[in-house]
């Protein structure tokens, strides 16, 4: 008997399209069969032997499960060399794109669609910089980058073609075909801290936000937006000290250690000074500064003057603001408010410890990225000595060699941004190829880019430079396109008014000895050293060490003004506002086993304004850093702290404002304002409480201030706005509670705040739906995690192959767990801790630490985001060090040979 398909029994077109559907089905298997081919080809070797050129001996690089490597050599040079060969298995792509967008040759890769971020990142000249930086480094930095260099371009070497590379290469290749990675060089490493210094470059945005506000707003009311430090609530990192002849000195002159040993004098120098140019009368000036207040809503007679308001000016600086926005932010998120980027990170004594060691946290804010910013990786020499110094662990950057957080045999150390004020826009006359300086006409420096544009023509680019800098608001488009509607307000745009940016990591500079010298560092006085050569971006660095000692240093190349405060954009034609040299190392903030035994940063004020040498007054206002002094108070009075007490604060999620602001919702009422009695203040993702204290929040700012400040400085709903906001609620009848749009009525605080309470439930129940005892903080605040190049390519297909999320997260804007989110722009979260690290002194076996994604940059791969869904929980993976911890939890052994 002859046995028919199934279908045979259907009528023929039935039949028809059960063979139509069998066929795609089918080919859809055989293509699916060939893209998890393509796919999994570009996956890593992880163990046997692969032959790596150039080495002198066998390397051994084990893996534990999330494919975090942990690498074994006999020289440093087989250690960087195995160093930039894994970066490359793992992360080649996300190297290959950071280069081509640190030296502005995008185009190269995309075409023309991102030709105005090459235009921009040429002028600004990260990369011209980097290169004349790799001079001026020590012989064991610059062998060091060689090395690691070499070991890139081998792997690039072994792996041609896009299947043999990555997935994104495929993808590329249905644009451009042609491409070819160029090798490795030193350089392109270099760049790399370039753009890290611009995502943490301080307080630029907000210097050109108050000029623009001054444009519309009369300066009395522009300083009620930029509101001082509150130090009586909110205590700077260092407590105690001030400079005094010629250095920085506490009142202790000798620190103590957790032991009651007598420490190193605090005041004392280690290492050169950072920079210090000038003559010695300008350190003299600095110091004869120290007992001056500065008050950060003062406005300097040196810094732009009546030009501030000046029509020409603004649409100048109004044209930086367009810049600004288009400069890619590869740490931290495109455009709006950023305040906040930056850290957190404390250190407790071994006093105060169960360990009677020390404990260090750290978890930096950064936005978020697939993959992640960070690469986790140990770097162990076999037999550790003169000749192979390292044997240090933590995150590190693909395309970097060395261990930029973690710890080595001996200390341990974590970064938080400093925010010293480090650029300057000045404004300059400009006539032709002319700018005034006093009264004079002098040349602009210029000179010609020439960027390559992918399927298109060479596009040539001038650059045109003041003394001060490139001028960058001539790169994008004209005036009337960077602010629309500004010709019609502010009348007739002169065209002689331009913008150029002073910035110190424009200037080549000795950062890169800074990491090599860190990871070899065993105490405090070689940490120190190490910290003297961090110039840019500058970071406050904690510190601690097995013999219990915990520390504090502010590095940085910071400069000297011979006028003003750096507040406001400078009048370039005067010569009243320049740099005549920087802070000394010896006179920046330290602190070395302080009496409390913590130390907390949290981008908060490093010190109070009399101490010295202005270092900046647009610190965040220190919400996240009390609230971190306060559960560290909180931990010690009930008893010994450790490592699980230290991941718990970094998850806390208070909202510090909702003390003050919570009353007043009670208090005018209506809406569902009866959900907050009660409220612990706490945002996790499951509370219905954050999520509509957040709504009324987001929308308190837009009734208030969106009537009143230029689009580019509206609210991002960060802790400047909470002092704000909470300076306003002790005046009800503030200009600002009045909308100017509703003609024949003047609101009040009262009204505000009614009018935000309505629209935060119409928002949420549009949102979330009807219930609110079914609103979830978290599934409002989500975060996609996205691929920084074909993840917002605008196909949905292709973003599908390299994004995943989304995750639902608690925390919030300047909370400890610091989940970011633009309130002018919506919830979801758009910067976040991207690591999280707790170590123990006592033993290094027993840190913690968690990724964002995970440590493979291959789409697809077990190890693409492995722990992103641990890193929302709260969760950590086991960090061992030891070479017995490490081979514990290896589960692969991959042997480099020569």
């Amino acid at each position: 008997m002859v046995r028919l398909a199934p279908y045979a029994r259907f009528s023929w077109p039935i039949r028809w399209l059960f063979r139509f559907l069998t066929v795609l089905l089918v080919l859809a298997l055989i293509l699916a069969g060939v893209v998890t081919w393509a796919v999994r080809r570009s996956f890593p070797q992880v163990d046997g032997e692969i032959r790596l050129p150039g080495l002198s001996a066998n390397v051994s690089v084990l893996r534990d499960q999330y494919g975090v490597p942990q690498i074994y050599a006999d020289t440093p040079a087989d250690l960087f060399k195995a160093q930039g060969y894994v970066h490359a298995q793992d992360r080649f792509w996300e190297m290959d794109f950071r280069r081509k967008t640190t030296a502005g040759r995008l185009s190269e890769l995309f075409g023309s669609s991102t030709l105005d971020i090459d235009k921009v990142v040429r002028t600004l000249g990260w990369r011209r910089t980097a290169e004349k930086e790799f001079g001026l480094l020590d012989p064991e930095a610059r062998k060091a980058l060689e090395d690691y260099a070499s070991g890139v371009n081998a792997w690039l070497d072994q792996h041609q073609g896009f299947a043999a590379r990555s997935l994104e290469y495929g993808v590329l290749a249905l644009t451009n075909g042609s491409y070819e990675p160029e090798p490795w060089t030193p350089a392109d490493s270099l760049s790399w801290l370039k753009a890290l210094a611009w995502d943490l470059r301080s307080n630029m945005t907000a210097e050109l936000e108050r000029a623009i506000d001054a444009s519309v707003l009369p300066l009395d009311r522009v300083k009620e937006l930029f509101p001082g430090y509150p130090f009586d609530r909110h205590q700077p990192i260092v407590t105690r000290g001030s400079v005094r002849d010629g250095e920085f000195r506490t009142e202790e002159r000798a620190g103590t250690t957790a032991d009651g040993a007598a420490g190193t004098a605090v005041g004392a120098s280690a290492g050169p000074t950072a920079v210090s140019a000038g003559s010695p009368a300008v350190a003299s000036a600095a110091v004869s500064d120290a007992e001056r207040t500065y008050d950060s809503s003062a406005q300097s007679d040196g810094a732009l003057g009546d030009a501030r308001v000046d029509a020409p000016a603004t649409e100048a600086l109004a044209r930086v603001a367009k810049v600004l926005d288009t400069v890619p932010t590869l740490l931290g998120t495109a455009g709006g408010d950023q305040a906040g980027i930056g850290s957190n990170s404390w250190v407790v004594s071994g006093k105060h410890t169960e360990s009677g060691k020390p404990l260090l946290a750290n978890d930096p804010h950064l936005g978020p990225r697939m993959p992640s910013i960070w690469y986790q990786a140990g770097l162990h020499c076999r037999s550790r000595g003169p000749a192979c110094p390292y044997d240090v662990s933590g995150y590190t950057f693909s395309g970097v060699p060395g261990v930029v957080i973690g710890h080595n045999h001996k200390i341990a150390w974590g970064f938080t941004n400093l925010g010293p004020d480090v650029t300057d826009l000045y404004v300059e006359r400009v006539q032709n190829d002319t700018y005034e300086v006093k009264g004079s006409w002098v040349p602009l420096q210029t000179r010609v880019e020439q960027i390559k544009v992918a399927g298109g023509k060479t596009v040539e680019l001038p650059v045109r430079s003041t003394a001060h800098g490139p001028i960058i608001s001539e790169v994008l488009g004209d005036a009337g396109e960077a602010l629309p509607g500004a010709a019609a307000k502010l009348g007739k745009i002169d065209k002689g008014m331009a913008v150029a940016l002073r910035w110190t990591a424009l200037d080549p500079g000795r950062t890169g000895d800074a990491i090599f010298l860190m990871n070899r560092a065993e105490n405090w006085e070689q940490f120190r050293e190490a910290a003297s050569k961090f110039e840019a971006p500058a970071q406050n660095l904690i510190y601690a060490d097995l013999e219990g000692n915990i520390g504090y240093q502010a590095p940085g190349k910071i400069p000297i003004r011979s006028d003003g405060d750096g507040q406001w954009p400078a009048a370039g034609w005067s010569g009243e506002q320049e740099w005549t040299g920087y802070i000394p190392f010896e006179q920046l903030p330290h602190a070395y086993n302080p009496p409390e035994g913590f130390i907390v940063t949290a981008n908060n004020a490093a010190v109070r304004p009399d101490y010295g040498p202005p270092l900046t007054s647009d610190w965040s206002y220190g919400y996240r850093s009390q609230r971190i002094v306060d559960r560290i108070t909180q931990a010690i009075d009930a008893g010994k702290i450790t490592v699980d007490t230290m991941r718990d604060i970094q998850m806390d999620s208070r909202n510090g404002l909702a003390e003050a602001l919570v009353p007043h919702l009670l208090r005018v009422g209506g809406g569902d304002t009866a959900m907050l009695k009660g409220w612990d203040f706490a945002q996790t993702r499951d509370s219905s409480e954050a999520a509509y204290f957040n709504a009324v929040w987001r929308h308190l700012l837009k009734r208030t201030f969106d009537d009143d400040i230029p689009e580019s400085g509206r609210p991002g709903g960060g802790d400047r706005w909470f002092e704000v906001v909470r300076t306003l609620l002790d005046d009800p009848d503030s200009p600002w509670w009045d909308d100017v749009r509703t003609e024949d009525t003047t609101e009040n605080r009262d009204d505000m705040l009614a009018a935000a309470i309505k629209d935060a439930g119409a928002d949420l129940r549009e949102k979330l739906g009807d219930s609110p005892e079914d609103w979830r903080w978290g599934d409002l605040h989500t975060l996609e995690l996205t691929n920084e190049t074909f993840g917002t390519s605008g196909i949905p297909p292709i973003e599908w192959l390299f994004n995943r999320g989304p995750l639902h997260l608690g925390g919030s804007k300047d909370a400890v767990d610091a989940t970011g989110w633009d309130s002018d722009k919506g919830y979801e979260v758009d910067w976040v801790p991207s690591m999280r690290m707790v170590i123990d002194l006592a033993d290094f076996d027993r840190s913690r630490w968690v990724n964002l994604t995970g440590a493979s940059g291959h789409a697809f791969h077990a190890n693409y985001n492995d722990q992103s869904e641990l890193w929302a929980d709260g969760g950590t993976t086991a960090w061992p060090f030891s070479e017995q911890g490490v081979r514990r939890e290896a589960v692969d052994t991959l042997t480099l040979t020569p």
